[in-house]
């Protein structure tokens, strides 16, 4: 064999070898390569289960959490139903506690105060007397409640004391208004006088002294002919004074004189027989 011919076939033997390596390398490779493939699956499906476990424990724990909420929901609704029952009750409460004092404040204000008891006093013998006198003068003079005290305690009346004159016009048994008007009828009846005449007459301070309300009653309610009274007061100055028609015209109509209107003073002149 030839020098030539063994470097071939040391040659070929080399390439053989180096094949042989090559493929008991890549089947090496494979073989880790299906090794490595086997557990990056397993590691996934360990991760994939890990992740269904995550996920189903976090259904489970959102579930729980729903069920608390709705439990809380369920709680405050209760309290707030109670609070409002509560709050209910205490407005009916405080109703009824409002309606028992406005009752009993009722029942306070419409029951009678007890007057209290006073001892009877014995009524001054000057007062008592002053009283009957004043009960004779109202009725049978018919005067006013200023005229009356006046005529009590005038020196130049029945001269009582101040105290028992007031007492005796205080407690009277007077109708002023109605002495007023049958004091009016006196005087219509004896003197004929006009309305304005008998209506000085009767509040005047140097008069009757009645009030002007009472005054007014009597002019009011007087049954009188006015006319016939300025007539008759006409024939009284013609026939006692001697007056000329137009000097009793005067008369009859002055402010200081009957106080007739015109047409009653000359109804009167007209009517002289």
């Amino acid at each position: 064999m030839t020098k030539g011919k063994q470097l071939v076939i040391l040659a070929a033997s080399a390439l053989l070898l180096a094949a042989c390596d090559i493929e008991d390398n890549d089947s090496t490779s494979r073989g880790t390569a299906r090794e490595e493939a086997q557990e990056s699956t397993l590691e996934e499906e360990d991760t994939v289960a890990a992740d269904e476990i995550v996920e189903e424990e976090i259904e489970e724990l959102s579930e729980n959490t729903d069920f608390v909420e709705e439990k809380a929901e369920e709680s405050i609704s209760d309290e707030s139903e109670a609070g409002e029952e509560l709050a209910e009750a205490q407005a009916t409460d405080e109703e009824n506690e409002t309606n028992d004092d406005e009752q009993v404040q009722a029942a306070a204000e419409t029951e009678p105060e007890a007057e209290p008891e006073t001892e009877e006093v014995a009524l001054p013998a000057e007062h008592q007397a002053a009283l009957n006198k004043a009960q004779t003068y109202s009725d049978m003079m018919n005067m006013s409640k200023a005229g009356l005290y006046d005529q009590l305690t005038s020196e130049y009346g029945e001269q009582f004391s101040a105290e028992a004159g007031q007492y005796a016009v205080d407690h009277v048994d007077a109708d002023w208004k109605e002495n007023a008007l049958k004091s009016a009828e006196n005087y219509n009846d004896l003197m004929h006088m006009s309305k304005a005449g008998l209506y000085d007459q009767l509040s005047s301070e140097y008069g009757e002294q009645f009030t002007a309300e009472e005054a007014q009653y009597a002019i009011d309610h007087i049954q009188a002919d006015w006319k016939e009274n300025a007539l008759k007061t006409a024939r009284n100055y013609r026939d006692m004074m001697d007056m000329s028609p137009a000097a009793i015209k005067d008369q009859l109509i002055s402010v200081y004189g009957e106080q007739f209107t015109q047409e009653e003073a000359q109804y009167a002149i007209d009517n002289l027989d």
